[in-house]
């Protein structure tokens, strides 16, 4: 049986975005792949990334985001740099079969009322559910054109 392929979220900045990719991933595709988040400056999870995760039923409380460093030293099947490419500037990850890259706003960026914060986390949710979504049926594509016909 062959292993199943690891995926990293790296994250330009705080960790938010790839912890929240991290638990859509495990949300969406459950054991087929192991999600892990890394960033280029490591924080404990935000609470409002927390609060705007449960809205959708998924628990990030409990994850750890790796530094850079650390995810340096391991082999990733895919390689998903998430920033704001208009702001920030994604490491190059040379250990990864494929690389992505995501633009997405940094939602710690935003200042005002709590409840405009909270927004910001839900609009960056809301958008990374779609890329994860569409990095999965982009998987299946590649995978079934890559399968020899029958």
């Amino acid at each position: 049986m062959s292993e199943k392929p690891k995926v990293l979220f790296l994250c330009t900045g705080h960790p938010e975005r790839s912890e929240m990719a991290e638990g859509l991933l495990r949300s969406i595709a459950g054991e087929r792949m192991n999600p892990v988040s890394a960033a280029v400056e490591p924080a404990p999870v935000d609470p409002l990334a927390v609060n705007a995760m449960k809205e959708v039923g998924i628990d990030i409380s409990q994850q750890q985001v790796k530094d850079v460093k650390a995810a340096f030293q391991e082999r990733f099947a895919y390689a998903i740099g998430l920033g704001d490419l208009a702001k920030e500037r994604c490491p190059v990850f040379p250990f990864a079969f494929r690389l992505f890259r995501w633009s997405l706003e940094d939602p710690t960026a935003i200042e005002g009322p709590l409840e405009e914060r909270l927004s910001a986390f839900r609009r960056v949710r809301n958008q990374l559910d779609h890329h994860v979504r569409e990095f999965l049926n982009q998987i299946a594509r590649d995978h079934r054109q890559a399968m020899p016909a029958r």
